[in-house]
């Protein structure tokens, strides 16, 4: 099973957003899907993320000015993965992609710099277990 590649368990249709959208329409966005990160994208480019855990925490602290918008916010050095790469490696990428502080629970996928699709912990957990 961990030697299954990413592609074969990732979602292709990727709910997006783009860097110019205020940051309590991307937060409705994520809540409506219900996701748990949303990536920012230029065209098919991947050029940050967001993550429901850090707006949704923001927002109830109150620390954006009406009309901040995702680009003010957004992750800028996103962890990825490679279609092609191996279930065991999306899941070294998410245990090491951050610092003490957890996992990461999503992992946008790029080919060849486009974004084709994400893997979460729960895709991994569905076909693992």
């Amino acid at each position: 099973m961990l030697n299954k590649k990413v592609k074969e368990i990732m979602t292709t249709d990727v709910i997006t957003t783009t860097s110019d959208i205020d940051v309590v329409y991307a937060f409705e966005k994520l809540m409506k899907h219900k996701i748990s990160a949303l990536p920012v994208v230029d065209d098919d480019k991947l050029v940050g993320i967001i993550t429901a855990t850090d707006v949704g925490h923001n927002l109830i602290l109150d620390k954006y000015e009406l009309g901040t918008n995702v680009e003010e916010i957004m992750i800028k050095s996103v962890v990825t993965v490679s279609p092609e790469d191996s279930i065991e490696t999306a899941i070294k990428i998410m245990k090491e992609g951050v610092s003490s502080s957890g996992i990461l629970n999503q992992l946008p996928v790029l080919e060849d710099g486009k974004l084709v699709g994400i893997i979460s912990d729960g895709d991994i957990i569905q076909e693992v277990f």
